[in-house]
C-alpha cells in the first residue's frame, strides 16, 4: 500500500493482495474533497471502533475493510499512525483511515493545500 499527494489529489494504491482480500479498489481524492484531516496514532483501535466491516481483518494488528455502509475505509496495522481524513463528493465513501510512516507529514501537506 502506498499513500501520495499531489497538486490535484490524494492516491492511496492498495497491494493486489490488499484489494482481493480487503473487497477494495485504490482510493483516489480530489484535493479539494478532502476535509477535516487529523493523524490517530492508534489507527487499528479507531478500525476496531468503527463499527461492523467487510473485508481483511486481523483484530488489534492488521485492516483493509469497509464498513458495511461503504462509507469508512480503513487501512491500518498496529505500530503504525494513521492518517485520518474526511471525503466530500466520492459516493458513499464520506472518511479514510490509512496508516503510513509519514501521517505527520501528508497530515500538514493536506491541511496546507486542501484547507482543511
Amino acid at each position: 500500500m502506498r499513500v501520495t499527494i499531489d497538486d490535484e489529489r490524494v492516491q492511496i494504491r492498495l497491494a493486489w493482495w490488499e484489494k482481493l482480500l480487503g473487497l477494495m479498489r485504490d482510493i483516489t481524492v480530489p484535493l479539494a474533497d478532502v476535509h477535516d484531516v487529523a493523524v490517530e496514532e492508534d489507527g487499528v483501535g479507531v478500525a476496531m471502533r468503527g463499527g461492523l466491516k467487510a473485508g481483511f481483518r486481523l483484530p488489534w494488528v492488521y485492516f483493509v475493510a469497509r464498513t458495511i455502509k461503504l462509507d469508512r475505509a480503513f487501512i491500518v496495522r498496529r505500530g503504525v499512525s494513521a492518517l485520518s481524513f474526511g471525503v466530500s463528493n466520492h459516493g458513499a465513501l464520506k472518511h479514510v483511515v490509512v496508516s503510513t510512516p509519514d501521517a505527520e507529514e501528508l497530515a500538514e501537506r493536506l491541511r496546507g493545500g486542501a484547507g482543511a
